[in-house]
């Protein structure tokens, strides 16, 4: 569709990975327009490609050919300065595996990326925590926190800097349904209020909460539309 209100771009995206026995190829010609404010659900089974896709468009790998833009900037021409200056200034980035630092509390891990950031602030880290419902265990390490509890840690370590887009991988993986219907709807403001949100998924019923579905099978796009059935409210989820 290539409009002008288009924040994330993929020209014929392609990667493969160096693997014996086959050919390693996670990725086969993908083409992706997302607009501003949407909430796009990269849906599909294991090793679809959906994660390879999420940490290309994050800049934290490359592709072996093919285009990225953000924001109309080529990441192939940032060099990694660039790359990480991006993440820093226009990415918020929920891993699948948290990546919490372990010498710093819940709070300070969420304070450093608004210092990375360059916008300290040790309010709106902690009201960060509080949106996510950890409230009272801000100065708790990580290894003091369930895996839920850390998952919920690096949403709010992704939502505190305000950056225009929210990248996320399985984020409600760790999460009971509860919390996690929780954090969808968090998901939902965060784009009403003009974010960009990119969840990877494997649960078709999360996918529900997107503008649109772009389902991945062996690399490749395979349906991109809005969500079976249509749209639903976190409140009609059930898993």
């Amino acid at each position: 569709m290539n409009s002008a209100s288009s924040i994330i771009r993929t020209y014929d995206l392609w990667k493969q990975y160096e693997t014996e026995g086959h050919d390693g190829m996670a990725l086969r010609g993908v083409d992706l327009d997302i607009e501003k404010g949407q909430i796009v659900a990269l849906f599909g089974k294991s090793g679809s490609g959906k994660t390879t896709l999420l940490n290309l468009l994050a800049g934290l790998d490359e592709p072996t050919r093919g285009r990225i833009e953000i924001e109309g900037e080529d990441l192939a021409t940032l060099g990694e300065k660039g790359r990480t200056l991006l993440r820093r200034h226009k990415l918020g980035f929920v891993f699948q595996f948290f990546n919490l630092l372990p010498t710093l509390t819940a709070q300070e891990n969420v304070l450093l990326s608004l210092e990375l950031a360059g916008r300290p602030d040790e309010r709106l880290a902690r009201e960060s925590l509080g949106l996510v419902g950890l409230t009272g265990k801000e100065h708790r390490f990580p290894h003091e926190l369930s895996g839920g509890e850390q998952q919920r840690v690096a949403i709010a370590r992704a939502l505190a800097t305000g950056n225009p887009i929210l990248l996320a991988d399985e984020p409600t993986g760790e999460l009971d349904f509860t919390t996690g219907v929780q954090i969808l709807g968090l998901l939902q403001q965060q784009a009403e209020a003009g974010r960009t949100v990119v969840v990877v998924t494997h649960n078709r019923e999360i996918s529900r909460i997107a503008d649109r579905v772009v389902e991945l099978s062996s690399g490749r796009i395979v349906r991109d539309g809005p969500p079976r059935g249509g749209r639903a409210a976190v409140t009609d989820l059930h898993w």
